[in-house]
Order: C-alpha cells, then sequence, then structure tokens
C-alpha cells in the first residue's frame, strides 16, 4: 500500500508506513478484517483519529490523518460520504480549563512539596485565571502592583507593566489568593517581585523555568499561562461583560487577537437571543 503511494523519499516512506501500523493495531483491537479496503475507509480513518490514540498530541493525529488519507487517495480515492471529519484543532495550548481542572490544578498547586513551589504555583493561578495575565506580563510585576481597587470594597486591582500597561480587576474567586499573595511579601521599603521574589534573572523564561521545576501530579493538566487566559477570557465573555471592557482588561488594540476563544464560549438559547437582538 505504501509502495502505491510512491513516497519520493525514505523518510516519506517511513512516515507513510508508521500511520498505517498505528491504524492496523487500531483494526485488530476493533475485531476488523486484515483488509485494506476495510482499513483505509474514511470512516475507520476517522474513528481511528477521535478514539485510536489518544496519548498523542494533535498535531500528530493531524499528521496521521493527512498520510492515511493520501494513502486512501492513492490506492481507492474517493471522499467520505457519511459524515464530516473529526475536528483537530493543531494545538490544544489555548483550549481553557474546565471547572474540574482548575480544581485539579489548585489541588496540585497545594500539594508541592515546598513553600516557594507551593506560592509561585498559587500565584500564577489568581494572575493567570483571576487578571488574565500571560507570562511577559507576569514576570516584571511587584508586589505593589497589587492593590486595593477604589471602585469596590474589597476588590483587588492589578497595575501591569510594560508596553500593554492597564490597571485589572481580579475575578472575585481569585482575590483572596491575590491578596494573600502580595501581603506574605509586603515590607516597608522594599519593591520585592510578586513571583518568584528571590530570584533577581527576569529572562523571559522565568516562568518556563519554574514550572519545570514543579512535581507533575498524574491526571492533573500542565499550567499554562495561555490557557489560564483563555479560561478568563472565556469566563467574561459568558458573563456578558460589554466587548469595549473586555478588550480594555485584555490589552488589545483589536478584536482579532481575542477571535480564538469563539469556539468555547457558551451558547445562548434562541429565545434569549431573539429578546437581545430586538434590543428588549
Amino acid at each position: 500500500m505504501v509502495l502505491l503511494a510512491d513516497p519520493v523519499l525514505p523518510h516519506k516512506a517511513r512516515e507513510l508506513l508508521g500511520a498505517l501500523a498505528q491504524l492496523a493495531l487500531f483494526c485488530s483491537g476493533e475485531g476488523l478484517p486484515v483488509n485494506a479496503e476495510v482499513w483505509l475507509q474514511r470512516e475507520v480513518i476517522e474513528r481511528f483519529i477521535a478514539v485510536g490514540c489518544p496519548h498523542v498530541e494533535e498535531s500528530t493525529r493531524g499528521n496521521y490523518r493527512s498520510r492515511l488519507l493520501r494513502l486512501r487517495e492513492v490506492v481507492f480515492g474517493g471522499d467520505c460520504v457519511t459524515g464530516e471529519p473529526a475536528k483537530l484543532s493543531g494545538s490544544s495550548r489555548n483550549r481553557p480549563y474546565s471547572r474540574r481542572e482548575l480544581a485539579d490544578l489548585w489541588g496540585w498547586a497545594n500539594g508541592q512539596p515546598t513553600d516557594e513551589l507551593r506560592w509561585g504555583c498559587k500565584t500564577l493561578l489568581a494572575l493567570g485565571a483571576g487578571v488574565g495575565l500571560d507570562s511577559p506580563e507576569v514576570i516584571p510585576l511587584r508586589v505593589h502592583d497589587v492593590r486595593s481597587s477604589p471602585y469596590e470594597s474589597g476588590a483587588v486591582v492589578v497595575a501591569t507593566r510594560g508596553e500593554r500597561k492597564r490597571e485589572i480587576l481580579c475575578l472575585r474567586p481569585w482575590e483572596p489568593v491575590l491578596a494573600a499573595a502580595a501581603e506574605r511579601l509586603t515590607a516597608p521599603g522594599t519593591a520585592s517581585y510578586l513571583f518568584r521574589p528571590n530570584s533577581y534573572g527576569r529572562g523571559t523564561n522565568t516562568v518556563t523555568n519554574f514550572l519545570a521545576r514543579t512535581k507533575p501530579s498524574q491526571g492533573v493538566p500542565r499550567l499554562v499561562m495561555g490557557r489560564l487566559r483563555t479560561t478568563w477570557l472565556v469566563d467574561l465573555f459568558n458573563a456578558r461583560l460589554p466587548i469595549t471592557v473586555i478588550v480594555a482588561a485584555a490589552g488589545v488594540d483589536t478584536l482579532h487577537g481575542l477571535s480564538r476563544v469563539l469556539p468555547y464560549l457558551a451558547g445562548i438559547p434562541a429565545d434569549e437571543a431573539a429578546r437581545l437582538l430586538r434590543g428588549d
């Protein structure tokens, strides 16, 4: 079958053989006959992509699909007539965390072996899911950049530094975490960093290096600042905040940078959508 695809280079042949071998193992486990016409049915390929290789990255699954479809086109041709292909995002780095995943991450943060790691992880969670900051905005923050809001009693506001300088109110559930993180480091006459206060080399990999030292926990997703920021954005959109407020808080100039969150927003019932569209 691979020879029929006429791979020009040896590594192309290896890629096709690798994908086909994975499909063959999956079909064997499903009790399907050893038959090329069965293996390369478009529907079988889509099922393999959807459920047959759960332990690989989505980008790898996408590569498997493209290679197997090339084999199908060469050997049989034709398209899938029974359904649409499973959607792959190529990367899950921006997928928001679920409530369960956030709870797991909170438990993971509190279970770190040292006080430094525990507070560092909790601070990152609060700054990402509570304020929507990404790594470059976290690194230069000082303790005094976290302060009480003059607008709401008990609210916490964060003043960012750098090109996207702005003030952001923290989401209510994360206020106590952020306030406690700042309070423990507050000392008269000092200007400590909020994250990793004892690290004075503030390189672009400060957050990455810190996370590499944390202790992983089975079943708990990795802490990714981009995913925390997306989680924050989705919460704001689902709370029906005016788009101008979200754009200002996110520190972006256009809506293009927010478009990646659209697939994750909650739908609106038809009756409510009709009411909103009428302007009631």
